[in-house]
């Protein structure tokens, strides 16, 4: 990517949005300046045009966020069909030639149109009021910050791009050009920009969009989330900072109330409970507008139907998730990770569906795994579409943070998996049975990971929440056994694939930008 021609083009053209119809979208110039940011409705429509961005980033996400994690089958899935990222992502096979992705994930893009939407915002806009400049300003500080989050954690040291620049009679590209920073200075950049949106944002904690827009809570989270990150991870020069605990449990403490854990878990991802009381931020879909990927976690009808059994033994003959020939298993969580639920646990059954092949001695064998979460509904057509809203933030990660963070802290984290244990199990709930009792921070640790494990399935948390968690020496529990629901072998390696914590970077983007190094270790 790092030619990078910053050149940002209006993307309230490119996306649906509802003040479309009342701009006139034609660019005269790189920046269409002559005919935009001319009133508000014309900057609420870029803005959300920077919101069906971090929505169409929704894949990438799950490459980088959960198919690294340790819960992925790779190779073919139980339906026989050939799943998709198995290397060099789902196996870690990772080489500086095999990168599983290419230009920083399309992350860069993006930051372009949010640079030139600071800037215009904060420098030009003169119809806008203070606070509604305020406003936009918060959300946009708020979301680079969590694109280059991701960044951060994924590559370690990267770029900064902070202004919008453009090629205007240039006959080389070298002034784009633009090196690592390294990683301490691009965690620095991070905190300033979430410092600089909660400050924006001041008192105004408007939620709008039915929490599909961000938000100073958003802000808080992603706050709680990267110091809680600093106070635990160490990345090239950036070691850990103790004193970054306690300003992640204070941004955890200020979002504490302010939402709630809904009574039923399988509601919180339903279609008609979009936004909901648990719901912080997430990712919007709608029909006809914008599908998420979850038919690639579902089955094809022509190798389950009438091929597959139930837990009873019993052949399926039914389209029992109503998915109307819309799936492709492309994707398959491990089975071990469904063993490890109760039967008593209401996530184990809202989370998947279950099924077997049976053996000529009728015993049923080779468990596998479609989702039951997010799938969607049926629309006008009578079709299956995907349309769930993905969770970014709900409150079960404050509650399981706030666990992470009081474990840290040599406290007690068990209200808080207990909270979580409580709403699981309903009514079936017995203290003394499903009841946690704090013991050692190894063996905290590793419950609130399985609590998470169970909490967030596809909600693109785990291979972070493996290297930010840690065993009883404080290395992180990617490097251990204990976290592999049943393997012998952790997810990496200590001794050999140390560096593959971070991602290698594509040789084509190594080779449009001379500065850029290639991340170490490959």
């Amino acid at each position: 990517m790092k030619k990078l021609i910053y050149i940002s083009c209006l993307i309230a053209m490119l996306f649906t949005v509802q003040s479309c119809d009342q701009l006139d979208l034609s660019p005269e110039d790189y920046y269409g300046s002559n005919n935009f940011w001319n009133n508000e409705a014309q900057v609420k429509g870029f803005i959300y045009g920077i919101h069906s961005q971090v929505r169409s980033q929704h894949v990438n996400y799950f490459l980088l966020g959960e198919a690294r994690g340790g819960l992925q089958k790779s190779g073919t899935s139980s339906t026989a069909t050939s799943l998709d990222y198995s290397s060099p992502i789902k196996d870690q096979a990772f080489t500086k030639d095999k990168t599983g992705i290419s230009a920083w994930a399309g992350f860069y893009g993006r930051i372009l149109n949010v640079n030139l939407a600071i800037d215009k915002v904060q420098n030009e806009c003169s119809f806008l009021s203070d606070a509604s400049r305020s406003y936009y300003v918060g959300q946009l500080y708020g979301i680079r910050a969590f694109y280059y989050f991701w960044l951060y954690r994924t590559f370690g040291g990267v770029p900064l791009v902070t202004e919008v620049k453009v090629l205007e009679g240039v006959v080389t590209a070298e002034p784009l050009y633009t090196e690592r920073s390294t990683p301490k200075q691009t965690l620095d950049f991070i905190k300033a920009d979430i410092d600089k949106s909660e400050q924006a944002f001041g008192t105004n904690v408007t939620v709008t969009d039915a929490k599909a827009s961000w938000s100073k809570y958003a802000t808080l989270m992603l706050k709680a989330e990267v110091y809680l990150w600093s106070a635990k991870v160490t990345t090239g020069d950036q070691a850990p900072a103790a004193s970054d605990l306690s300003t992640a449990e204070t941004a955890l403490n200020e979002v504490k109330g302010k939402f709630s854990l809904l009574s039923k878990f399988s509601d919180v991802f339903a279609f008609n409970r979009k936004g909901n009381d648990e719901i912080i931020f997430a990712l919007r879909f709608l029909d006809n507008e914008a599908t998420n990927n979850v038919s690639q976690f579902v089955y094809s009808d022509n190798v389950f139907i009438g091929v597959k059994y139930n837990k009873d033994g019993k052949k399926i003959t039914n389209d029992t998730l109503a998915l109307k020939s819309n799936g492709l298993l492309r994707n398959e969580y491990i089975f071990p990770l469904f063993q490890s639920f109760s039967d008593l646990d209401s996530r184990k059954t809202a989370t998947f569906l279950d099924y077997y092949d049976k053996a000529s001695n009728g015993s049923l064998i080779n468990g596998g795994l479609v989702l039951r979460k997010f799938l969607g509904t049926i629309n006008s057509t009578g079709n299956m579409v995907y349309v769930d809203d993905i969770p970014v933030y709900r409150y079960a990660d404050v509650l399981l943070m706030l666990a992470e963070v009081e474990n840290k802290k040599g406290g007690d984290p068990s209200p808080y998996i207990n909270e979580i244990r409580k709403r699981a199990y309903g009514s079936q709930y017995d203290v003394a049975v499903h009841g946690y009792a704090s013991q050692t921070f190894a063996l905290n640790e590793l419950a609130i990971l399985a609590e998470r494990d169970k909490e967030f399935v596809f909600e693109n948390k785990r291979w972070f929440d493996v290297l930010r968690m840690q065993d009883a020496n404080g290395k992180p529990l990617v490097f251990s056994a204990d976290i592999t629901y049943g393997k012998s072998l952790p997810v990496l390696n200590a001794t050999t694939e140390s560096h593959k914590v971070l991602w290698p970077v594509d040789v084509n983007t190594l080779n449009k930008d001379p500065k850029l190094t290639q991340t170490p270790g490959y």
